[in-house]
């Protein structure tokens, strides 16, 4: 265990001696480069800024969210371009089935749901499914900026209470109980769509059983 943090440190120095002469740049560049599949990780990046200056979290943050963003408008152009057939070479006939269902029904929350989610969700396949379901680009954009935020937001309030250390021990997490985190999540969104649909029924109701004006 000490030889891994040993190697996340050293790795995480690295980063941060090619990153840092780039000032805020270096936050955009990194997510910019994730995002357009160079597979850099853009949660070390994101913690090591923050560690190192815990007053501009937020701007890092909002930095990084953007880059990621407009990263994976190179994904996208791939997916667009390519067709049902660059999708289909990756994921089995079924899991493509749900892919395409599900960016039908609800396009945004699609995307904007596995940005959210910290790795190893496999969140290019779902920005190729949002390309080839030719998904809007401004909804794109935001479903990702948004999601992303939402996902290096508590990354930094961790690193400002736990330190840098604690992306190595949330990697770890993930990886031996990500089905757990996917259980909790879909529950999670379930429970909130249902509220949404209730609250919606209730408002129509409302409509309804209120007193016509007379003409």
């Amino acid at each position: 265990m000490k030889t891994i943090q040993h190697l996340i440190t050293r790795y995480t120095n690295f980063l941060w001696a090619f990153l840092k002469p780039l000032g805020i740049w270096g936050v955009f560049i990194g997510a910019f480069l994730d995002g357009g599949a160079v597979g850099l990780p853009v949660d070390i990046v994101v913690a090591g800024y923050v560690a190192r200056n815990h007053q501009r979290m937020l701007e890092y943050i909002l930095v990084a969210a953007a880059g990621s963003a407009l990263g994976s408008l190179i994904i996208y152009a791939v997916g667009y371009l390519g067709g049902e057939e660059v999708l289909r070479k990756r994921v089995s006939e079924e899991r493509f089935q749900k892919l395409h269902m599900a960016f039908d029904k609800h396009p945004f929350w699609s995307l904007m749901f596995p940005a959210m989610l910290p790795p190893p969700t496999p969140f290019k396949l779902f920005v190729l499914g949002a390309a080839v379901a030719e998904m809007n680009i401004v909804h794109f954009i935001l479903a990702i900026f948004l999601g992303r935020t939402i996902r290096f937001l508590i990354l930094g309030l961790l690193v400002v209470h736990f330190g840098p250390g604690i992306v190595h021990t949330l990697r770890i997490f993930f990886n031996h109980h990500f089905h757990w985190l996917i259980i909790a999540a879909c529950i999670g969104v379930g429970a909130w769509l249902l509220w949404r649909r209730h609250k919606r029924k209730v408002a129509s109701l409302s409509q309804s059983d209120a007193p016509q004006e007379s003409k």
